[in-house]
């Protein structure tokens, strides 16, 4: 099967871009490899997939529709999953129209490319973060997520929606899956646990929002990649339950999914925080800072749905994960440093 990957580049991309290798699919990665964050990093990672047998890449911008449309045409895709895309709260805040234009402009794009090319799955990353200003945790999928407190969330609960709308005019199957605080090997600098790690070995104090109280749903990046790729591998179809005089928020009578993709085993950031020390072997100062505008006290998940529909999610424990995250970083910089 030809897959396509947009922002195959990227931290979950690439992980799972490597997994649909290992089992033979032919894969067509794309990207636009910006400055978001250390672009070595990026080209680092792509190296390690264009040393893979099976493997295409295109340095392109999904908000670049003719572009966009010229590789869909060119390779035909079966199926595709859809990474790209501005990430994060902050930045969100400090470049508005640069978030939209990727996320929402950009998702546009694919969904025509998809439309025009019969693809027969489309799969796309959501958030956590959809759920906002909801504070009944664990977050499950029955829940209305109509109050994001972010631009990002909002244009990730926007995604489904017009994921929805092209499931129900062209019946293209669409999954959009809701991830929770991936983490792991080759991650990006901007998140918490990267961030923690890097001021630890510099003895720098660990900045901790909300005065360390945060709570968030830790998940893996191998047990994301494995649940995505058998996502994929099940295209969303219209559900018998559906009731139009009362609808589910994340079934349709359309082809249409959406899913909590996590560990569902949300831990206290300080809990990291001692497991990276156990790991280094040493300890932290910390700078209490105050909760920053539009992020999320706590997350959870319920994926009583997903085990519903591809079977258990794959949960590698906290402290193992942290601590292959930990050589991946140590091993990853001591060779950048010398080169």
């Amino acid at each position: 099967m030809k897959i396509l990957i947009t922002g195959a580049a990227g931290f979950i991309g690439m992980h799972v871009a490597s997994l649909l290798l290992a089992r033979g699919e032919q894969v067509v990665g794309i990207d636009n490899l910006n400055a978001y964050y250390d672009p070595s990093l990026k080209l680092a990672r792509l190296a390690r997939l264009q040393a893979r047998q099976g493997f295409r890449f295109s340095m392109a911008a999904v908000e670049d529709a003719a572009t966009l449309c010229a590789l869909f045409d060119r390779e035909l895709p079966q199926r595709v999953i859809h990474l790209a895309g501005q990430v994060g709260m902050r930045q969100s805040a400090a470049d508005p129209q640069g978030s939209a234009q990727s996320n929402l402009q950009g998702f546009v794009n694919v969904l025509e490319c998809c439309r025009l090319h019969e693809v027969s799955h489309l799969l796309y990353a959501s958030s956590s973060s959809v759920y906002g200003a909801n504070a009944n945790l664990p977050f499950s999928e029955e829940q209305i997520a109509d109050h994001p407190i972010s631009l990002h969330a909002a244009t990730k609960r926007a995604n489904e929606l017009m994921a929805h709308a092209y499931s129900h005019m062209f019946g293209l199957p669409t999954t959009g899956a809701r991830l929770f605080t991936v983490y792991g090997p080759w991650g990006r600098p901007d998140m918490a646990m990267f961030r923690f790690m890097r001021a630890i070995l510099e003895r720098q104090a660990l900045e901790l929002y909300n005065e360390g109280r945060m709570v968030r749903d830790f998940t893996y990046v191998d047990d994301v990649a494995d649940a995505l790729a058998r996502l994929l591998d099940k295209p969303a179809t219209a559900s018998a339950r559906f009731d139009p005089s009362y609808p589910d928020p994340t079934e349709s009578d359309a082809p249409y999914r959406v899913f909590n993709v996590a560990g569902g085993h949300p831990v206290p950031l300080l809990e990291v925080v001692q497991a990276l020390e156990a790991a280094l072997d040493r300890q932290t100062r910390h700078r209490l800072l105050p909760m920053q505008p539009g992020d999320m006290p706590a997350t959870a998940a319920r994926c009583t749905r997903l085990a519903e529909w591809i079977g258990p999610m794959r949960t590698t424990p906290l402290r193992e994960g942290i601590a292959r995250f930990v050589d991946w970083y140590l091993a990853h910089y001591a060779v950048a440093a010398a080169a």
